[in-house]
């Protein structure tokens, strides 16, 4: 019998594949399918299950394990090394053949050699949720701007992948969010420098629910310093997180995409800065523009698979709740000092300036979030600014 990792990653690789393959087509072209949550078991108890049946072609069925229910679907084995279109033919065939006889599509896979996959029934109390059985992952999470965007996307039915560096500070942001969203959260540390951990963590996604469906590229550092005194070092750590980490997110992303076969939602946190940097932003505004480039890249690449890549571009956002923001933790003194004002006045400034005369906040943020995720409007490759309105950061 195979170990439990290789297990594992035949479940992760195939879990997508199924998951698009039991979404249901809803004849909406900006939301063409409904996804379901797929659980999967990995354990001996399951592989013995999945190797149960005489007939693993999908031609006999055993009787259903609940009275009333449909049987489950046994699928002869399913070589996890075949490509994903394989997979997905083979699959889709034995769907097909299933959903011709029963009528519907099964809730219960079983793969022989490999575990049990079954669809999960939904509190309807999620019933009507624009986001209900979708799932977000959220890098760079734990902060402002990420709690108010994780905040929203709960509200709207998701289940919620947060992530950020391991360690308490995401420990309990998930736990915070646990609180009113129970089951639907989790919390994923990643590492988007590391292409490893950024692996591991969308396999942690899959594992809990079986695909991803929305991805929000939060994750991001800052720093103060004039070019003239920049030190290389410095800057190459803002360029790892900025632009390798928007690299390797969004390339983990759209390959699990494709494999899903329905689609998907990417929107990047970029900022004002992008249109209109500031003097002492330099390292911050560039490896932000080429974050900012790459989505706009992938918006060309990943429509021909139904997949929305977005921009949303905020100005200053100190705090959420009780979530402070980690960028203005990291420049915010320099910021200070150079005005000579306190933390309070600070604030005040970023508001004045703008022409609303109002404080941005993660709340904004996620409406503007949510505008995309939710598929408004047929819309790719484009920034919604979240500013109070800065003519200079105007996109154009």
């Amino acid at each position: 019998m195979m170990g439990d990792k290789t297990l594992s990653k035949g479940l992760v690789q195939i879990a997508p594949v199924v998951r698009g393959l039991l979404a249901e087509p809803t004849g909406d072209p900006d939301v063409p399918y409904a996804p379901v949550i797929l659980k999967s078991l990995a354990n001996k108890k399951a592989i013995d299950f999945a190797a149960s049946a005489k007939n693993a072609g999908g031609e006999r069925y055993p009787a259903p394990l609940v009275k009333g229910q449909k049987p489950p679907l046994f699928v002869r084995p399913v070589d996890a090394g075949d490509s994903t279109e394989d997979i997905r033919r083979q699959l889709g065939d034995a769907i097909s053949s299933y959903s011709r006889r029963f009528g519907s599509k099964p809730q219960i896979i079983c793969l022989s050699g490999l575990g049990v996959l079954y669809t999960e029934k939904k509190d309807d109390a999620e019933a009507g949720a624009p986001l209900r059985n979708k799932v977000a992952l959220v890098t760079g999470a734990a902060g402002a701007i990420g709690y108010g965007i994780c905040r929203g996307l709960l509200e709207n039915g998701c289940c919620l992948a947060a992530s950020d560096l391991p360690g308490e500070k995401l420990d309990g942001f998930a736990a915070d969010l646990k609180q009113t969203a129970g089951q639907r959260v989790i919390g994923i540390p990643i590492d988007v420098t590391d292409n490893e951990s950024v692996v591991k963590g969308l396999e942690a996604v899959i594992k809990a629910w079986g695909g991803i469906d929305i991805l929000v590229v939060n994750a991001g550092i800052a720093m103060v310093s004039h070019l003239k005194e920049i030190e290389l070092e410095a800057f190459r750590k803002l360029e790892r997180v900025n632009v390798e980490g928007t690299l390797l997110t969004l390339r983990e992303i759209a390959r699990h995409f494709i494999a899903q076969g329905t689609g998907g939602d990417i929107i990047i946190v970029s900022t004002k800065n992008v249109p209109s940097p500031g003097a002492g932003f330099g390292a911050y505004s560039a490896t932000k523009a080429a974050c900012h480039q790459l989505g706009r890249i992938a918006s060309i690449e990943l429509a021909q698979y139904g997949v929305r890549v977005n921009m949303v571009a905020p100005d200053g956002v100190f705090s959420e709740g009780k979530y402070k923001s980690g960028l203005w933790a990291e420049v915010g003194p320099d910021r200070m000092r150079a005005r000579g004002l306190d933390e309070e006045g600070l604030q005040e400034y970023y508001r004045s300036r703008n022409l609303l005369k109002i404080r941005i906040t993660g709340r904004h943020v996620a409406n503007a979030v949510l505008f995309f995720a939710t598929r408004q409007t047929p819309t790719t490759g484009v920034t919604i600014p979240v500013d109070g309105g800065l003519p200079d950061a105007t996109p154009r």
